[in-house]
């Protein structure tokens, strides 16, 4: 009789979906997805959510596979010694195998009056806490949005193309991973919409009141709604439990996303570190690292030895509105291009992704197993950097069995 074996996946994110659904192609293993919502959260979309356009969920069913348990809750903690998992409600998950791929969420500004005054859009629920807001505001209302990023620069012109006043405050450079023709385009599409972009030095926000801004220049900036953006963080639930992570409390594993300190436990997404190079949070690394992780599980699990991580990006995608957007092409190992495509091919290549991210895992859902862009080449370059960092030498952390 063949033995079962249980597989948990903490968090149903991009990655983790696409984990989950990757493992259903053994039946002798069983999946548990434990997420702290019942319904998908669509992240790339929450600044439609933010704008009113969209509402930035999916039924789980519509993009998970038939037989995995999906458990409503949230883990507390990871016990690797006893193989477990415990829950907000009470009681534990056993498991042979532990997949963690708990995402970001806003990081704490760490600014005076941010927390009491600024409305973070990282989440779900923060960002439906803020529609109200929003839509409780006069049309004529000052908005401030700070952070230039791609989640600063879409909420700033999904609200400014709907008649809003804003200002985006960069804290340093617009659209720092984008190519200075890209970001030119960008600035243009803005101004375009009415947004005030105020970048440079000294733009960080030092300060946030009921009503204004503070920056690092001196300028102090009325805002009757102030939206936080600047930056992401993970949470810290590895840290909590006793595993080894990175600064930012990311779980550190070697190449092939297995913990550093236990053979039982693989990451994937934004929470992962493999190697102490963790690659760029986005939903572009999160799926192919959700479907290594699984495929990680089934290397051990057929009795062979699991590939190394083979990521390949292909740029940033960023709406500019409804009705623009900019696609960013980049180097495989994430360093923007020269070249770009935006206005409305931008728009309508950026929707073309958000509705293909769905499909991935839709149909890897319907078809375990039928995701591969996780296994096209990446290239010598993260390679390279593994070399410099372990000056020549290939770590070989310890494990538990």
């Amino acid at each position: 009789m063949t033995e079962n074996t249980d597989v948990v996946v903490i968090g149903g994110g991009y990655a983790g979906v696409m984990a989950a659904n990757r493992l259903m192609q053994r039946d002798d293993v069983t999946v548990t997805l434990i997420n702290p919502r019942p319904t998908f959260v669509d992240r790339v979309r929450l600044h439609q959510l933010v704008g009113g356009s969209h509402d930035a969920v999916v039924e789980f069913r519509e993009v998970l596979a038939e037989g995995i348990d999906l458990v409503v809750d949230t883990v507390t903690r990871i016990d690797a010694a006893e193989r477990s998992v415990a829950l907000a409600c009470g009681g534990t998950v056993g498991y042979d195998y532990l997949i963690y791929a708990v995402g970001s969420g806003s990081a704490d500004p760490g600014v005076p009056g941010a927390a009491e005054f600024a409305y973070p859009m990282g989440s779900l629920e923060e960002a439906e806490r803020l529609r109200p807001v929003l839509d409780a505001a006069p049309a004529t209302a000052a908005v401030t949005v700070v952070g230039a990023g791609p989640t600063g620069i879409e909420a700033a012109a999904e609200l400014a193309e709907a008649g809003r006043a804003v200002t985006l405050v960069c804290g340093g450079v617009l659209g720092p991973y984008l190519h200075p023709r890209g970001r030119r385009s960008v600035a243009q599409r803005l101004a375009k919409l009415g947004v005030t972009v105020i970048d440079g030095p000294d733009t960080k926000v030092t300060a946030v009141s009921r009503d204004a801004v503070q920056l690092g220049d001196g300028r102090r900036l009325p805002s009757a709604v102030t939206i936080w953006t600047a930056g992401f963080c993970v949470p810290d639930l590895a840290l909590r439990s006793g595993l080894s992570t990175d600064t930012l409390g990311r779980l550190l594993t070697d190449e092939t996303l297995t913990s550093v300190d236990d053979v039982r436990i693989v990451a994937a997404g934004d929470s992962a570190a493999p190697s102490d190079l963790a690659l760029r949070m986005s939903c572009q690394a999160a799926i192919p690292l959700g479907a290594r992780a699984a495929d990680t599980v089934l290397s051990r699990l057929a009795g062979e030895r699991p590939a190394p991580l083979n990521q390949v990006f292909a740029g940033q995608c960023i709406s500019l509105g409804r009705r623009a957007g900019i696609f960013q092409f980049a180097h495989r190992y994430d360093v923007a291009l020269g070249f770009h495509i935006d206005g409305r091919p931008g728009a309508r290549i950026k929707e073309f992704i958000c509705r293909s991210i769905v499909k991935y895992l839709a149909d890897e859902a319907g078809k375990p197993g039928s995701y591969g862009l996780h296994r096209v080449p990446g290239g010598a370059k993260r390679q390279q950097l593994l070399q410099a960092k372990r000056g020549g030498a290939p770590a070989t952390p310890v494990r538990a069995a």
